[in-house]
């Protein structure tokens, strides 16, 4: 699909991925065609130059391309359920699905639009609502090649890499591995942080040394400015959103059987978050969870 073509890019859930996503391709140039449950986000695309679809069943009529960004499984079932394909003569249309789901429910999900004549791409993002929004995501596609090919011209533009992965699902599976190396990155930045304020270091110095030297991350570097003003509720990752993708990874693990020590220490770091009320807060307050438990050893000592 070319830029400026009179056939819209279709969206549907419009929340922090997907409306980041569909602002950028307006600014682009692409026409996008929204559709959000929440009319709020309706309303934030359509004063970003977007359209606003009337149903899941629009978004079909009138787009060739679509991208799901849904909450859960139950509403990308919701969706298959809801629409069907007016033209049989017309080319198969191809929905990106970019959510963070199980693989058993992305293959569900395939089952469901294959019955209806529709292409679904398992295509998750690593990245935050702030990278999509500057085009700095990367692309985990799995599934049909010739249709993933025919999407890169949209992919390419919230993305900075676009990586074909082979059968459908494949994409999920380097997803679960992503975020399993997310949520131990982040833990061992907090901790490096708490050490080096208690050795006395300020936090901005601990930051700028770190982040140009051989022990930085990008979870490093993404979340340390975070942790080094400790302003937290400017949120790119709740923990309480992070709670469904620590239980796929888990899930996962327990189903190879793979043994994920370092992965099952930091989920009981979140899980403490969560407990004290951080549930609304970024991922980057697991500092935050750290000092408490630190201070309270001190006290005890």
């Amino acid at each position: 699909m070319k830029k400026n073509s009179s056939i819209p890019v279709g969206i549907i859930g419009l929340g922090t991925m997907g409306g980041a996503m569909a602002e950028i391709l307006i600014k682009e140039g692409y026409k996008v065609l929204g559709f959000d449950i929440d009319d709020e986000k309706n309303v934030k695309l359509k004063r970003a130059g977007g359209q606003i679809a009337t149903s899941h069943q629009d978004i079909f009529d009138s787009s060739e391309i679509s991208i799901f960004s849904l909450p859960s499984p139950q509403a990308l079932f919701q969706t298959a359920n809801n629409v069907e394909l007016q033209n049989a003569d017309t080319a198969r249309p191809i929905v990106i699905e970019t959510s963070t789901l199980s693989i058993s429910d992305k293959q569900k999900a395939y089952r469901l639009f294959a019955d209806i004549g529709i292409e679904l791409l398992d295509c998750p993002l690593s990245g935050t609502g702030a990278q999509a929004a500057l085009g700095d995501l990367a692309v985990f596609g799995s599934g049909d090649k010739p249709s993933f090919d025919l999407c890169l011209p949209v992919l390419k533009t919230f993305s900075h890499t676009q990586h074909f992965l082979g059968k459908f699902g494949n994409g999920s599976r380097m997803k679960i591995v992503a975020n399993l190396l997310i949520a131990s990155h982040n833990v061992a930045a907090a901790e490096a942080f708490v050490l080096g304020v208690s050795a006395g270091l300020e936090p901005q110095l601990i930051y700028d040394v770190i982040s140009t030297s051989a022990a930085t991350s990008r979870m490093f570097e993404i979340r340390g400015p975070l942790m080094v003003s400790e302003e937290y509720n400017t949120a790119t990752m709740k923990m309480d959103l992070w709670q469904k993708d620590l239980g796929i990874i888990g899930a996962y693990a327990q189903e190879l059987e793979v043994y994920a020590p370092l992965f099952e220490a930091s989920t009981k770091l979140y899980n403490e978050g969560i407990a004290q009320g951080r549930d609304k807060q970024d991922t980057a307050s697991v500092r935050g969870v750290l000092e408490d438990i630190s201070n309270e050893n001190r006290k005890k000592n």
